[in-house]
């Protein structure tokens, strides 16, 4: 699974419409800490294809990330039905990411 960074952030009442399980990213596709926790995140989506996955171009100016108080990245949220019920920040390995799995 590859996806690009969005710069096309979806609005925030987008976001707390949708329903079902979401993953969002923040970040940016010259982060190294993106680029080191991306092979984590593709593994850990990788076995839950009806998960929602979008990833958004994150920085200066950048609305959507300050809604969501993005401060570091790669930040990796799950939500459900478009509430926040789990977060990672810099995720370094596989079980750094699982953990957005296992809240509810």
């Amino acid at each position: 699974m590859t996806i690009e960074y969005s710069d096309n952030a979806p609005a925030i009442d987008e976001i707390t419409a949708l329903s079902g399980d979401t993953i969002l990213e923040f970040g940016a596709p010259w982060c190294g800490h993106c680029q080191s926790a991306a092979p984590f995140i593709n593994k850990a989506l990788a076995p839950h294809p009806d998960i929602h996955y979008i990833k958004i171009y994150d920085g200066k100016g950048k609305r959507l990330g300050r809604q969501f108080s993005v401060k570091l990245w790669p930040t990796v949220i799950r939500l459900c039905d478009g509430k926040e019920v789990s977060r990672i920040v810099r995720p370094v390995s596989l079980e750094d990411v699982s953990v957005l799995f296992r809240a509810q």
